[in-house]
């Protein structure tokens, strides 16, 4: 087992520990995201350039979560990077908290985009790109956007304005867990392949599984070696992690004791399977 993925298993913990907590909360889109965002935030092996105690440092490399509805996995990474206090995670939505359902840069250090309003934080992930280039700096600059989220037409325009500039620092993430507010994501709008949607509009994009780890930052790498921005598709399961949550259409769930103790079950035997491997 890899310290990333040692730390995408403690991310999980605490994104089922504040959600169960609270007892309701966006954790299956969550789950899914977590070993994306290892890969970049590991300690370490994470491949995105921050310093936890200096969360403004003018040189880092930027995140932006579009789908800011994830935030329960973005403030596991950073709690467990050492960005804040862990035990700020269980004040997650609670009133003046520091932790809102939906990132908030002038909240949580950290953050770098506020987002929630899908599509938007794709377009400002875009923008932060564009200003590196034109300054000639070297930082790079990742966005993650959900499935669904793309059925937002601004998505696509940041996607052309990406390519016409050729922004080779830009890495976008797709969460494509196949399911999304309504239900499953080809029953409401069929995307058909994002791979080729991506390299139409002049993108390097490839699928990798968005489970692995070394799949993941293996594609990263190979990348930032091209001319023209690129898209991970990553193949994800909503929930990832808890058994039950896997075959649910889980959105936003509200949790009941029973459920709280399937789900506090089921992620220790992921757990135990994920050392064993």
């Amino acid at each position: 087992m890899t310290q990333t993925q040692r730390y995408a298993s403690e991310v999980r913990f605490h994104i089922i520990d504040m959600i169960m907590n609270l007892g309701f909360g966006h954790i299956g889109g969550a789950l899914s995201a977590v070993d994306a965002l290892a890969v970049l935030y590991a300690p370490e092996e994470g491949l995105l350039k921050v310093d936890p105690k200096n969360p403004q440092w003018q040189d880092r490399d930027y995140f932006v979560l579009s789908k800011g509805h994830a935030g329960p996995a973005l403030y596991s990474c950073l709690a467990v990077r050492g960005f804040f206090d862990k035990k700020l995670l269980h004040t997650i939505n609670h009133l003046h908290t520091t932790l809102p359902s939906h990132v908030d840069r002038l909240k949580t250090p950290g953050i770098d985009m506020t987002a929630g309003s899908l599509g938007q934080g794709f377009g400002a992930a875009v923008g932060i790109a564009l200003g590196i280039k034109i300054k000639n700096k070297s930082q790079k600059v990742y966005c993650m956007v959900g499935d669904g989220e793309l059925n937002e037409g601004q998505c696509w325009e940041a996607a052309q304005v990406a390519a016409h500039n050729k922004l080779n620092n830009f890495v976008l993430f797709v969460d494509n867990n196949k399911k999304q507010l309504d239900g499953k994501s080809e029953n409401i709008n069929q995307a058909f392949s994002f791979e080729e949607k991506f390299k139409s509009f002049g993108w390097n994009a490839i699928t990798v599984d968005g489970h692995d780890c070394e799949a993941i930052k293996s594609a990263i790498t190979k990348g930032f070696k091209q001319s023209q921005p690129t898209a991970l598709i990553l193949d994800t399961i909503k929930g990832k992690g808890v058994k039950f949550l896997e075959t649910i259409d889980d959105h936003h769930l509200r949790i009941d004791s029973d459920e709280k103790k399937l789900a506090l079950n089921q992620a220790k035997d992921f757990f135990a399977e994920q050392i064993k491997g």
